[in-house]
């Protein structure tokens, strides 16, 4: 008799044993690394410095190599027209675009002659929707360039010709429309 309550009370032991031991995280190996902190993902209207704050976008603007005539001219063409970015703080194209642009900018100081607006979008390219969906923005970054609330011409993504050359040649009306190296999207009107 002792026998089978031996044998009954050894599955119920063994089962009592692996509960406790359930909850116990496993040993961490010596070579793994904790995870990465969530990076910071901006979401509308936004700032130059809030998205210049990220360590990789402050290499990436370190790193920028724009055309120097080209950012010359941004600092002289006619002014009123403003420039609408959409970017993303977690977008490579973004984060290689936004910071050649700033670079460019910061050739002529603070003479910049036209006004900047920057917009911030989520991961999923959805919020925020009434900014998205008003500027038809569907790639990033999208960089809109207006001029008496209209709108003249835009970069998707990728600029051609870099973005300070598209942008100043945007801005002064040698080229119109959208200018881009995605081969899906409707050409502009050329510019040397």
């Amino acid at each position: 008799m002792t026998l089978k309550i031996l044998l009954l009370a050894l599955p119920s032991a063994l089962l009592l044993t692996a509960l406790a031991g359930a909850g116990d995280p496993p040993a961490a190996s010596p070579a793994a690394k904790p995870a990465a902190p969530e990076e910071a993902v901006l979401v509308g209207p936004t700032t130059r410095e809030k998205v210049e704050a990220a360590p990789e976008w402050a290499q990436a603007e370190v790193d920028a190599k724009p055309d120097a005539g080209a950012a010359q001219g941004l600092g002289t063409v006619e002014p009123g027209a403003e420039v609408t970015v959409f970017l993303g703080t977690w977008c490579g194209d973004s984060r290689r675009e936004v910071p050649r642009f700033w670079k460019a900018l910061d050739t002529e100081g603070d003479a910049v002659p036209f006004q900047i607006r920057y917009v911030g979008v989520d991961h999923d390219k959805k919020q925020p929707a009434d900014l998205l969906k008003e500027n038809d923005v569907r790639y990033l970054p999208t960089f809109i360039v207006r001029r008496g609330g209209r709108e003249v011409g835009r970069i998707v993504e990728s600029s051609p010709h870099g973005v300070e050359q598209d942008l100043l040649a945007l801005l002064t009306g040698k080229a119109s429309g959208v200018l881009t190296t995605r081969q899906d999207l409707t050409s502009a009107t050329p510019h040397p």
